[in-house]
């Protein structure tokens, strides 16, 4: 039985480890920013956290196929060194006074060489930097709304584009009407509450993963270091059409960035409802 578990999980590391080094993971089959059809690995990296991550999951990769060949070993060794008919006078040894030592220290020494960058990444992702602009981003069932509160506190819906509005390149089921859009490499707070019920802001491309919670402010950030668009979804269980709130995000240069605020500013501009039309007008 324990034969038969240590080739399984042999096999399954030896299929990750193809991931890594035969397809190339993330790189060869992971367009940057979507997610490709029979993917094995991560989406592209596109920010410091996202890269990090991919470091620390390959490093993971690597330390637990080098000890499933290990086990692999000693477990071959005991099967064919050791079985009744090579071995016919099994040794009455009971104690090893050294092996029982290492079998000891040695697993606290790789939980400790995992630890450290573990510890490490963990801080990268809470620990924000300060930030170039502020998007508050809330959920709602089912569609997202965006604030920008340093820009005059724009703000705007997305809805997921139905099939019929679809143009040609954009991705079924994850395009929106309208995009979260950012400078290249400027640091981005992200501020991510709900109105109703538990959702969650999520983007693979960045490395993001924060839930949104009514009542509560939630903050996480990320650097997106190339222009171009990337999607994500809402990954808490959120309802009826959970599967139906997904995130657009495009990263733009400096000089667009600032045009689209421009214009952003103008089609979302707040319309005056008739009774502060009507009060203006007394006034």
């Amino acid at each position: 039985m324990r034969i038969a578990t240590g080739l399984l999980v042999f096999m399954g590391v030896v299929l990750g480890a193809i991931d890594m080094f035969v397809l190339g993971g993330n790189a060869a089959m992971a367009a940057a920013g979507i997610s490709e059809n029979y993917q094995l690995g991560f989406q592209d990296a596109v920010t410091p956290v996202m890269r990090e991550i991919t470091d620390f999951h390959n490093f993971l990769l690597i330390l637990i196929t080098v000890i499933a060949v290990f086990v692999l070993v000693l477990l071959l060794i005991v099967m064919f060194r050791f079985n009744e008919k090579a071995n016919p006078t099994p040794s009455r040894t009971t104690h090893n006074t050294m092996i029982e030592v290492a079998w000891t220290v040695i697993p606290i020494l790789i939980l400790l060489v995992i630890a450290i960058p573990s510890f490490r990444l963990l801080y990268l992702q809470r620990e924000i930097p300060p930030a170039d602009l502020t998007i508050k981003a809330i959920g709602n069932q089912w569609y997202w709304s965006y604030e920008y509160p340093d820009h005059d506190d724009l703000t705007f819906d997305a809805v997921m584009l139905e099939d019929d509005e679809l143009e040609p390149g954009q991705p079924r089921l994850l395009a929106t009407d309208n995009a979260v859009v950012v400078p290249v490499n400027a640091t981005v707070r992200v501020i991510v509450t709900a109105t109703d019920v538990i959702h969650n802001w999520a983007m693979p491309s960045f490395g993001l993963k924060m839930d949104a919670v009514p009542g509560r402010l939630n903050e996480t950030w990320f650097r997106a270091e190339q222009t171009g668009i990337f999607y994500g979804q809402c990954s808490e269980l959120c309802g009826i059409r959970h599967a139906f709130m997904p995130i657009t995000v495009r990263v733009v240069s400096e000089s667009e960035f600032a045009s689209w605020l421009e214009t952003a500013k103008e089609e979302f501009a707040s319309v005056p409802s008739d009774e502060q039309i009507t009060t203006a007008a007394n006034e």
